[in-house]
């Protein structure tokens, strides 16, 4: 029974590992992996979630009743685009984060920002 399903496993386990990562760590280029591993796991659940058994592509042939939607598909796809932009953004952010502070961790900003007012 626990194996029958073990994509969604894969997707509890990424989940909370970047989950976690965001939370515990206060490196901003550590929460922005742990971001993508989080976003990743969505992907993998769209996709799981999406998936029809014994549907096969959505071309009309003879002696075939299921097809598959390619819809989620095609929505993950611009997903993955969407959010590999907004990683290079963070990481970007994070270099201008690093050139202004001298530090990329989220207490030495805070405690420098703190100093300043």
């Amino acid at each position: 029974m626990l194996m029958d399903h073990y994509n969604y496993w894969i997707v509890v386990v990424l989940m909370m590992t970047g989950f976690y990562i965001v939370i515990a760590h206060g490196n901003l280029i550590k929460k922005i992996v742990g971001l993508s591993i989080f976003q990743t796991s969505v992907f993998i659940f769209y996709i799981s979630m999406a998936k029809v058994e014994g549907g096969t592509a959505p071309i009309l042939e003879e002696g075939i009743r299921q097809y598959s939607n390619p819809l989620p598909h095609v929505l993950i796809l611009t997903a993955i685009v969407v959010g590999i932009a907004t990683t290079a953004l963070g990481l970007a952010l994070a270099v201008r984060i690093k050139e202004a502070y001298g530090s990329i961790e989220e207490e030495e900003i805070q405690r420098q920002d703190n100093l300043d007012c």
